[in-house]
């Protein structure tokens, strides 16, 4: 098998849906063979996440690079040239939004990723030799691309077959009635939002469920629910016929352009909150303790807990403000002003640990332990089950 053919005279050309799903199913593999990989790398380290087996760490990247090859060629190769080829096509009848230029340059870096693809793979080196195994290797940052971004090559090969523009718009005398009796639905309380996704033309589109008179219909609204001006753009039955009838999604935005899902980095060694409280428990000594809540706040490579709290809470409030949307501003605000709490927290509670590391106290011995023989927990016992997480939104069909 060639690692990227055409059709040959006669034969028929694949259809855009096709070439569409040559793309995800390569993308799709790849998550496979990075969950089976995460599991092999799991393996090979200790509970804290340090490598304790590097030599089956990098049997276990071999095996990777070798499957993704495989994946390429078997359900890519064939297609890459012209799928990228249908994607350019429909890009340029778009209308003009902010985020074709940077599909642009996506499908430019796709399009020379193929090609080094089709270069390494036109010489191939010996079946299970020292340089297959660099050869893959050297192929895996390129098929990487791939299966990082060719998500949106396939998404604009699918629009080929239409669904940039809404099927049945309103009038503007129903737009504008709609609109007016979705506005006072939101001031009641009575307007529950339930997805939403970008359009072609960069405008968000919201679906939404307007109750009136205890019954509820699906509305369709164009622009920012949470800032004056937005319309309702359509009204349906129910969310399948509002998807039949609405401009299609183009794929979401990331909130780290320069990262990649199948090349991040080695996790850094970390305690966990449970092992820092066995270690509080099962001290007898105030150092004991010290060094557990020191751990908790230590910072750098293998940050601690709390350390690690903050960080997830400003890069929400970061994720929070990529929105570009009114509610996702203020969410963002109240996500930094927690990050700043959680700061100070941190440094209350390392100058505590310090503290009570220099008293040099021991426990008394009045507080003995209980001897008593415990029985073990049985095998299939089954952990508590966690109580329903509150405040989630509840969909009325």
């Amino acid at each position: 098998m060639t690692p990227t053919s055409s059709p040959t005279p006669g034969s028929r050309r694949p259809s855009a849906a096709e070439l569409s799903d040559s793309a995800s199913t390569f993308t799709l593999r790849m998550s496979v063979i990075g969950c089976e990989t995460d599991i092999a790398l799991d393996r090979t380290r200790d509970r804290h996440g340090r490598t304790v087996h590097p030599a089956a760490a990098e049997a276990a990247r071999a095996r990777r690079d070798t499957a993704a090859v495989e994946a390429y060629r078997t359900h890519l190769a064939p297609h890459a040239e012209a799928l990228l080829d249908v994607a350019r096509l429909v890009l340029d009848d778009l209308p003009p939004a902010q985020h074709l230029a940077g599909w642009h340059a996506v499908l430019d870096v796709l399009h020379a990723t193929t090609a080094q693809i089709r270069r390494i793979l036109e010489r191939p080196a010996a079946p299970g030799s020292e340089d297959e195994r660099a050869q893959h290797a050297a192929l895996w940052p390129h098929l990487t691309v791939w299966a990082d971004h060719g998500y949106i090559a396939s998404d604009l090969a699918d629009q080929r077959e239409g669904g940039q523009h809404q099927k049945s718009p309103l009038t503007d005398e129903e737009r504008q009635t709609w609109t007016e009796m979705a506005v006072a639905a939101q001031r009641r309380g009575a307007l529950e939002l339930t997805e939403s996704w970008y359009a072609a033309d960069g405008q968000p589109i919201t679906l939404a469920y307007l109750v009136e008179d205890d019954e509820s219909i699906v509305v369709a609204l164009r622009g920012d629910p949470g800032a004056p001006g937005w319309q309702v753009i359509g009204h349906y039955e129910h969310e399948y016929e509002a998807g039949r009838d609405l401009p299609a999604p183009v794929p979401p935005g990331v909130l780290r352009p320069d990262l990649s899902r199948h090349n991040r980095p080695a996790p850094a060694p970390e305690e966990s909150l449970q092992d820092l409280l066995c270690d509080v428990v099962d001290g007898r000594s105030a150092g004991d303790v010290s060094n557990a809540l020191l751990g908790a706040v230590q910072r750098g490579y293998a940050a601690g807990p709390m350390v690690r709290l903050q960080e997830l809470v400003e890069t929400s409030a970061q994720f929070a403000s990529a929105l570009e949307t009114v509610q996702g501003r203020q969410i963002a605000g109240r996500l930094s002003a927690l990050g700043r709490q959680i700061e100070f927290l941190t440094r209350e509670v390392h100058e505590a640990a310090e503290d009570l590391g220099a008293t040099v106290a021991v426990l008394p011995p009045h507080r003995t332990p209980v001897a008593r023989v415990r029985p073990r927990p049985a095998v299939d016992t089954s952990p508590p089950v966690p109580p329903p997480i509150a405040g989630l939104p509840v969909r009325h069909r």
